[in-house]
């Protein structure tokens, strides 16, 4: 099957009444016939066989549905849920590494990324360095022997730089097969971008985003080897993060998957018309959209992904207070951190999803006082450009 059929088609566990949709098992645990069965079961359960349950912080009918699709769309051998996306990321995190250890990462991240490395991982004793991993001659020169995972998103959240995934994995695994190569995929989601096909150990992203696509869940998600997803599953998420998701937001998600592949091909057209609006706008420094021919990553991001995305920044020309005033202004698209909804939101970094970061880490991330993010949504795109038109001059004023 195809991208858009399976979305809609894929692999899942058969319903005994014949349900076209997955049904949702609201349990927290499962009968056994007897000592005997649970003792079957069990041997399959950890072998990862599929289909066997006991208790719903290990498995469920309902997200094991979720994860055979999101597997399929992935490409990857097998995924797992989790109850957001920070569980996905902190559930490797503690899977893999162990005290010693050296987390490789790029210097743009999701804030709270950030704070997980910052705040947790070095506290317990693993060594952490950021580099800009579009530099392969500094990105080789930072590995070291003690490095256990090479971290890194692509395009990255919120200044859209688009880093070269098989170039990056190739020099990662060349120096140390065993090194765990890791990328957030959020931003472009698996209808855009499959980045196991390039070389990447392991693949997280947060479902909240395009996966659910309505702004009403919060969900994570894993991929990678059937191996690595059975240890994640037993030792990251069962001892560690509890990170699990309900069986009511798998079958959110499961809805929302159905119609990826058309919303998608909105977002990614709307994307690009709000960009080449703004790249010609008198309001506008800079535009980051690799859709656009001008942008740096153009090349690249043509190269490993599908599409362009839904995601762009930019930086006003205006100055600070007026690129507040902008965003106050603005009518139909919505001041709200969080991306990948129907709707149109905006956010201002600095401030909001990378308020943690000292300036000095906003400015070796790439992020300025006056740089936005936009996550366009599948509105009439005219109303998205009148909108931002009339509070640039509103602000401007």
């Amino acid at each position: 099957m195809k991208l858009n059929t399976k979305a809609i088609h894929g692999k899942r566990l058969k319903d005994q009444f014949g349900s076209v949709t997955v049904p949702v098992y609201r349990t927290s645990t499962f009968e056994f016939k007897d000592i005997e069965e649970s003792g079957q079961r069990a041997e399959k359960f950890f072998n990862g066989d599929g289909g066997v349950f006991a208790y719903s912080r290990l498995g469920n009918p309902t997200t094991e549905s979720l994860e055979y699709t999101l597997a399929e769309l992935e490409k990857a051998e097998s995924a797992v849920v989790t109850g957001s996306g920070i569980g996905a990321i902190s559930s490797v995190m503690w899977t893999f590494l162990k005290q010693g250890d050296h987390v490789l990462a790029d210097t743009a991240l999701y804030g709270d990324t950030h704070g997980l490395f910052e705040k947790l991982l070095k506290k317990f004793g693993v060594e952490i360095d950021y580099v800009d991993f579009t530099d392969f001659e500094l990105f080789q020169k930072s590995l070291k022997q003690n490095t256990a995972i090479v971290y890194f998103e692509s395009p990255c959240n919120p200044t859209l730089k688009v880093n070269d995934i098989e170039k990056i994995s190739t020099i990662a695994h060349e120096f140390n097969k065993d090194i765990k190569v890791v990328i957030d995929n959020t931003f472009p989601s698996p209808y855009l971008q499959n980045p196991i096909t390039l070389g990447v150990d392991i693949v997280v992203c947060s479902m909240t985003k395009y996966l659910g696509g309505h702004s009403d869940i919060i969900g994570g998600a894993i991929f990678g080897s059937k191996k690595d997803m059975l240890e994640i599953r037993f030792v990251g998420i069962e001892c560690a993060t509890g990170s699990v998701l309900s069986p009511d937001n798998a079958f959110l998600v499961m809805r929302g998957i159905a119609t990826l592949p058309v919303r998608m091909q909105r977002h990614c057209e709307n994307a690009m018309k709000i960009a080449e609006y703004l790249e010609k706008s008198k309001y506008i420094k800079n535009v980051y959209y690799p859709g656009l021919k001008s942008n740096p990553y153009h090349e690249i991001a043509k190269k490993q992904m599908r599409n362009f995305g839904g995601m762009i920044a930019f930086e006003t020309s205006l100055d600070f207070e007026k690129t507040k005033k902008f965003i106050d202004e603005l009518k139909i698209v919505k001041l709200a951190v969080s991306l990948g909804g129907v709707e149109s939101l905006i956010e201002h970094p600095a401030s909001q999803t990378h308020h943690s970061l000292s300036e000095e880490e906003l400015a070796l991330a790439g992020i300025s006082p006056t740089q936005v993010r936009m996550s366009v949504g599948i509105e009439d795109v005219e109303d998205l450009i009148d909108d931002l038109e009339q509070a640039f001059k509103k602000a401007s004023m």
